[in-house]
């Protein structure tokens, strides 16, 4: 993990409605993520994670305090260079959000084309190899009825990460899996993470990834109330992931 700060979040409100009905989601947000970490935020469903991920990934408008995403303030800046950020971010969803009518591979060159300029050849590739990384070689041309969950969230990630995201925004991405296939997307990420240097934001209930986190934020009424080193940045062997990460994980 490098020194560098991918997301850096300083007094960080946010509400939602208005006038009487208006409620305080968020309440003085602070929190640094560098490069290559692997950030675990925790806490009860209502808490404010969700809108928190979103903040950060430039899919929701920040109103109050600063949010500054690879050295952009994204307060008050610009769409167009919201956009732009926004295809350099990898997202993960609990539902993993496929096309039905497309096949895995077709939904994962959807993670390419968000980038302009992109040749069909060039993103059908790239999508070949991110599905070969999760396993799904075998797989490219099913549709997602003929997947198994853990496959979908596979796909998913393949899609995610198709791009060389430098950070991957995951919102419950295992809590419809079961333990094998949770770790299995959980090491994923982290693999990639130490290969590539992708900062990862995962939003979870799930306390059986915790042992992989770098670092633990738990948030109740929108507010951190603990922030806690993660079992594995107290590996003293921090090349573990990395030398896995050479090779492809099981299907």
């Amino acid at each position: 993990m490098s020194n560098e700060t991918v997301l850096d979040i300083r007094g960080l409100n946010h509400w939602f409605g208005s006038g009487d009905a208006r409620k305080q989601a968020l309440f003085d947000i602070d929190m640094t993520l560098e490069r290559g970490s692997f950030t675990v935020l925790m806490g009860p469903s209502g808490s404010g994670k969700t809108t928190l991920l979103t903040l950060a990934g430039c899919l929701r408008g920040v109103e109050d305090g600063s949010v500054r995403l690879m050295g952009h303030e994204l307060r008050d800046a610009p769409e167009a260079e919201l956009t732009l950020l926004r295809q350099r971010l990898g997202f993960i969803f609990q539902a993993h959000n496929l096309h039905e009518s497309l096949t895995a591979l077709q939904n994962v060159i959807m993670g390419v084309q968000v980038r302009p300029g992109v040749p069909d050849g060039l993103a059908r590739q790239a999508a070949a190899r991110a599905l070969d990384l999760v396993g799904l070689s075998d797989r490219l041309h099913y549709l997602p009825a003929n997947l198994s969950g853990g496959q979908k969230q596979r796909v998913a990630v393949a899609r995610a990460l198709v791009g060389n995201p430098a950070m991957v925004l995951a919102d419950e991405p295992t809590a419809a899996l079961d333990k094998d296939s949770a770790a299995d997307v959980i090491d994923l990420l982290k693999r990639l993470a130490a290969a590539r240097g992708t900062t990862t934001l995962l939003v979870t209930h799930d306390n059986r990834i915790l042992d992989r986190a770098d670092c633990i934020l738990t948030l109740e009424d929108g507010r951190i109330v603990s922030s806690d080193i993660g079992p594995a940045a107290k590996l003293t062997d921090r090349n573990e992931y990395s030398e896995a990460a050479s090779s492809s994980p099981q299907g």
